[in-house]
């Protein structure tokens, strides 16, 4: 039955994740906000919605390792698992812009974090702190994006039927409320069937749960051709998973660090792979992540997922 729950859960976040997407996007436009607005916060949130929904949830019903397990393990495999895969079956173009700020943004945020959790707690401060550095990070975002392309507004013709928009409105607030009520109380019935604690669960079925949508997007964006933009997508959900999940939940519940091995053993993980990224962009000046380096990295994280589970 557990199992069932998680799987139910993910299914939920899934289809909850898209549909809020959509009327998200229906309802910033009906608003007269920008494409450029619309993409940049309004999807970026919406998208980042399961992983918020889980951990807060965990964090409140006293299971806090989830949620540091759900973030840790789930930017892992954005850069890991997820960039691994889709550069196996397409090499992915490197932007400059992405060396240059959204790599730096990303590692920085992450040794911010590190550095908070250094003491064993996230406290409400330093929550408020990546709080506010995830609004400096949209209007930023907004605010480069305008120089380099034109606010180009949706006509009013794309706009979906009323109905349908408070139908996928109710559907993905239910679906996400649902599903990670589901995914987290099959989560902790299963560690403690196996006998495994909460951190190890949250670092593998939860983690790479949440992170189904991406993996999903970023195969979607690299069969069309955008595989700049399938590595811009992860590198920003890594940002908005500190700034934005952690940020959010910490202002709402304390969120101490219950386990030694995320800080021992997790975290290490988190801050080598992540700086690898970067001679592996810059590799040989190409500009190109390629599939033999695209292995590379897959091998990676399987040999973390195994450290994980204890074979090693």
């Amino acid at each position: 039955m557990d199992y069932i729950l998680v799987i139910l859960g993910v299914v939920l976040l899934l289809f909850g994740g898209d549909w809020l997407v959509k009327a998200s996007v229906d309802i910033a436009i009906r608003a007269k906000i920008s494409l450029l607005v619309v993409g940049m916060t309004v999807v970026s949130f919406a998208t980042s919605a399961p992983e918020l929904l889980v951990s807060l949830k965990a964090a409140i019903d006293g299971h806090v390792d989830i949620s540091f397990g759900n973030v840790i393990g789930s930017n892992i495999a954005n850069i890991a698992l997820i960039l691994g895969l889709t550069a196996m079956v397409f090499p992915m173009k490197v932007s400059e812009r992405t060396i240059r700020i959204d790599w730096a943004i990303m590692f920085l945020v992450t040794l911010l974090l590190f550095g908070f959790l250094w003491n064993g707690m996230l406290s409400f401060w330093e929550a408020l702190v990546l709080f506010i550095l995830l609004v400096l990070y949209n209007l930023f975002q907004i605010r480069s994006s305008r120089q380099s392309q034109k606010d180009v507004e949706v006509p009013s013709t794309k706009l979906l039927k009323l109905w349908k928009m408070l139908l996928f409105l109710a559907g993905g607030i239910a679906g996400l409320r649902f599903g990670s009520d589901f995914l987290v109380e099959g989560a902790v019935n299963i560690a403690r069937d196996w006998g495994v604690s909460e951190r190890v669960v949250g670092l593998t079925v939860v983690s790479i749960g949440t992170s189904l949508p991406e993996l999903a997007a970023s195969l979607i964006a690299s069969f069309k051709g955008e595989q700049d933009l399938s590595l811009g997508n992860l590198i920003g959900s890594n940002i908005f998973n500190i700034l934005a999940v952690l940020g959010i939940t910490g202002l709402i519940v304390d969120l101490p660090v219950q386990s030694e091995a995320l800080m021992r053993f997790d975290f290490p993980w988190l801050i080598g792979i992540s700086f690898l990224l970067l001679p592996l962009m810059l590799f040989f000046k190409r500009a190109v992540i390629t599939r033999w380096q695209g292995f590379l990295v897959f091998a990676m994280y399987t040999l973390y997922f195994l450290g994980v589970i204890g074979v090693y």
